[in-house]
């Protein structure tokens, strides 16, 4: 009995096939081999076509069926996570009318903050629990406003995973977790977002029906049996946007329970128990994957555009020439906690929503000639980039949330013990470090909505814990993150 998960990034889709008795990916792919394009016709925009990531969603299930050597029919259920706040448009015939305008895309920015302002701060807030910002109903106002012919041709708007499900299923359905993701879900009024809807003008019968995450979406059709080589007729059973499902896939599900990543960017994505929200809109607040109008749990995400992209910098333009990250990190650990000194304010990729949408920069302070090095400066980065983690975490705190154990897949930043045992020190929270990734997630997911599995415990009682790090030396840590915390906000 085996479960496939589908992950639709921007870069990449990946498939996973797992085990569902053991928990264990028998085989995994990923296509395109380079990174996938985005078209951007206009500075800011950032647009891909759905039916490309169609393509590579074949040429990799192509993949793991060959490589595991599994019969189609043994699958009983699919999962799939997918890019959050794209927009995909389609018409009666369910084609594709323009490229999905995708996450990254920065053109709905004014209609967003226009919006916020008409309807209300308080407002806004108090339904959809963030700002509308450039998040998919946004996106869709610049469609209709833009492309007004287009516009009056649309059927249904959908979000990445949503076009993916239909695509196999030939049926058009959405979830609360990703409405919300559009601000396009009211949580005031548990149901969809008609405050933000009428404000845009837009016709009700846009949104697709919704489904819960974990239930049955629809079965895998002929045509699309035909075109991947599966069996007709498998379940999918689970969806999530690529954070919820980071979550899930980390199996955090709780009030209190963390996740993170540090690639490029670095997301802290914490569960809330209460419907709450950052007066300041610093921090992002969606239906986490488990929400339901009789059980509040919401993701509370914090995203640092500066994490990784600092570090490679440093790599490549402070340690010394040729050097791995491995041996860049032994060179960082020369140096004491708090790097005698030196903060580095690690904001140099953007502007950042957790300092309200400013853009400061990075830069070090700090450094004395006589006394610092490399090591001071490598050291500091990642302590940096930690102390930004901290600074966001305080502002979820805020909010209500308890932050005592962090979970992350030991990948990028998290492969740094500077890293790790700085988050750990500064926040005081236990890490633990799993192996998993989205794709295999998803699959895990898909085994909780067909009923294979009771609930999340029994579905990642396999997750390999690959190490604790424990708290320490907290009061050193401390001390250098009020430093580096004064010199951020002067």
């Amino acid at each position: 009995m085996y479960l496939l998960g589908y992950d639709i990034g921007s870069s990449s889709v990946k498939a996973s096939l797992v085990d569902a008795q053991t928990g264990k990916c028998l085989s995994s792919a990923f296509y395109p081999k380079s990174e996938a394009a985005i078209m951007a016709v206009k500075p800011g925009w950032a647009e891909q076509d759905p039916s490309a990531w169609w393509e590579n969603l074949k040429l990799a299930t192509s993949s793991v069926l060959s490589g595991s050597g599994v019969d189609p029919k043994d699958i009983k259920a699919i999962g799939i996570s997918y890019q959050m706040h794209g927009l995909v448009c389609v018409d009666k015939n369910l084609n594709v009318l323009r490229p999905s305008i995708i996450w990254c895309d920065s053109r709905a920015v004014p209609y967003g903050q226009k919006a916020f302002d008409e309807i209300g701060h308080e407002r806004c807030l108090s339904h959809l629990l963030n700002s509308p910002g450039n998040f998919t109903a946004s996106k869709l106002a610049w469609v209709k406003e833009n492309e007004p012919e287009l516009y009056a041709k649309i059927y249904k708007i959908m979000l990445p995973g949503d076009y993916i499900a239909m695509k196999l299923t030939g049926e058009v359905c959405t979830t609360v977790s990703g409405l919300s993701e559009g601000m396009l879900w009211d949580f005031a009024e548990n149901s969809t977002a008609d405050l933000l809807m009428d404000y845009y003008g837009f016709d009700k019968g846009l949104i697709p029906e919704i489904r819960p995450t974990f239930s049955e979406q629809g079965r895998v059709s002929e045509a699309a049996a035909a075109e991947l080589g599966l069996a007709a007729g498998i379940p999918i059973t689970y969806r999530g946007g690529d954070q919820p499902n980071n979550a899930l896939s980390l199996n955090v599900f709780n009030p209190g329970e963390i996740a993170s990543t540090a690639g490029t960017s670095g997301v802290v994505y914490g569960v809330l128990g209460e419907v709450n929200y950052d007066p300041k809109s610093r921090v992002n607040t969606f239906a986490h994957v488990n929400h339901t109008a009789e059980q509040t749990r919401l993701g509370v995400l914090l995203c640092i555009n500066g994490t990784g992209i600092l570090n490679s910098w440093m790599k490549r333009n402070v340690a010394p020439e040729g050097i791995s990250y491995s041996d860049m990190n032994d060179l960082a650990a020369l140096a004491p906690i708090g790097s005698a000194g030196v903060s580095v304010l690690p904001f140099g990729n953007g502007a950042e929503r957790m300092l309200e949408n400013k853009e400061v920069g990075c830069s070090l302070h700090g450094v004395n000639f006589n006394v610092h090095s490399k090591a001071h400066l490598l050291r500091a980065a990642q302590e940096g980039i930690v102390f930004s983690f901290k600074y966001g975490i305080e502002i979820m705190e805020q909010m209500g949330m308890k932050v005592n154990k962090i979970h992350a897949g030991h990948a990028n930043m998290f492969l740094s013990p500077i890293f790790r045992n700085t988050l750990a020190g500064v926040t005081g929270a236990v890490i633990d470090l799993y192996d998993t990734d989205g794709s295999v997630g998803a699959a895990k997911g898909a085994g909780i909505g067909a009923g294979i599995y009771k609930d999340n415990t029994e579905a990642f009682a396999t997750l390999e814990k690959l190490a604790v790090i424990e708290p320490s030396d907290v009061d050193e840590y401390a001390a250098a993150y009020e430093v580096w915390k004064s010199r951020l906000e002067k």
